[in-house]
């Protein structure tokens, strides 16, 4: 029998959301024994605004959240927020379904095994409205990223597989306070200020995980050469906060447990392909059609980026999502890319963001599983 040792665990759990204040079915986790407050180290969650600049039931999600941990820490909500990478991304269009997955992480003594799920935080210093979109935030990201692999464990950039990063915006009042200091912003267009963000930051997560060389970044790069992109990173930009949150998402023989995480690419917004490659890439057997229920059973989460091409087609054909005026395109493209998988997995708790800048190729973008092996 393999010899015992002090290894930690990654803990995951999938629970609904009943509307963006719920934090119920998170305060049910502790009551029940599955994981401890203390273990918490961060919770994604998909709350059903509209994603975009005002989606505030991102920062009603924080607030519930924090609250709700606060209170069972006996602690504040600000030493939680400082603690817990709450990273919050609006739009369940489709029929994505809300929910929160949370993250923690455990000491336990586990025998030796193979690789298993390992988790890291880290955090940029607060960007001021100047550094959002350009090199600063790209170089503040990228230490993040370099932070968080340490603190998970994880010396070889390869054996990372997603890294979820949620960073700022501009606001009016934001670029009104860059101007009174004399500064200058990357954009006064509020939305737009959204995709740089995410493209800065994503640019953060190639640096450090030698994706794209630093020689070939510049300013002008972001937000308009799709050829530099990350393969691993999924970028969420939101009202809600000042710095940006990055947890680094891995395999390490160091950690213990059944989890484990894959990832693929999509190349595009209906690459089934992908999505049966990351699921295999985890230990799952998709088969030729929808995931069988004994694989499904297994299935613990799913991660990906969605974004309407540039070119306005997918595979030689027209699409409108940048011409719908109605309904913004990142919209499209999250309900587009939640049925594509919803069909491949069996299930609509799938945690699918819009904004795909610099996050995988020009419509598509990065599609990580994590599951419990099988015995």
């Amino acid at each position: 029998m393999p010899n015992a040792m002090s290894r930690r665990t990654a803990l995951v759990h999938r629970v609904p959301a009943r509307h963006p204040g719920d934090a119920a079915a998170v305060a049910a986790l502790f009551d029940s024994g599955a994981m401890r407050p203390e273990e918490v180290v961060a919770i994604l969650g998909k709350t059903e605004g509209n994603g975009c600049v005002n989606d505030f039931t991102r920062a009603y999600a924080v607030e519930a959240l924090s609250w709700m941990l606060a209170a069972r820490l006996g602690s504040t909500p600000e030493a939680v927020q400082a603690r817990v990478a709450l990273v919050m991304s609006g739009g369940t269009e489709g029929g994505l379904s809300p929910h929160f997955l949370v993250f923690g992480v455990r000491e336990a003594t586990a025998p030796s095994g193979p690789p298993a799920l390992a988790l890291g935080t880290g955090f940029t210093p607060e960007l001021p409205p100047e550094a959002l979109g350009r090199l600063a935030q790209v170089r503040a990201t990228a230490a993040a990223v370099r932070e968080a692999m340490d603190q998970a464990g994880i010396a070889d950039p390869a054996d990372v597989h997603y890294v979820q990063v949620k960073c700022p915006l501009l606001t009016n009042e934001r670029i009104a306070a860059a101007k009174a200091r004399g500064a200058t912003v990357s954009t006064e267009d509020t939305y737009h200020s959204m995709g740089l963000s995410r493209g800065a930051s994503a640019l953060g997560v190639a640096l450090a995980l030698g994706e794209v060389a630093e020689a070939v970044l510049e300013e002008a790069a972001i937000g308009a050469d799709w050829s530099l992109f990350s393969g691993r990173a999924s970028c969420s930009a939101g009202i809600e906060l000042l710095r940006g949150e990055v947890v680094v998402m891995g395999n390490s023989p160091a950690w213990g447990g059944d989890l484990a995480i894959a990832h693929a690419v999509m190349q595009d917004a209906i690459d089934l392909p992908a999505v049966q490659q990351a699921l295999r890439g985890a230990g799952l057997a998709p088969g030729g059609g929808q995931l069988p229920p004994a694989e499904a059973a297994r299935l613990v989460a799913v991660l990906a980026k969605a974004e309407p091409a540039s070119t306005g087609r997918i595979r030689g054909r027209r699409h409108i999502m940048w011409d719908d005026s109605d309904i913004n395109a990142t919209r499209h493209a999250r309900a587009l890319v939640g049925g594509v998988i919803a069909a491949a997995v069996g299930r609509t708790d799938l945690f699918v963001s819009g904004g795909a800048e610099h996050q995988g190729p020009d419509g598509g973008g990065p599609v990580a599983v994590i599951a419990r092996r099988g015995v």
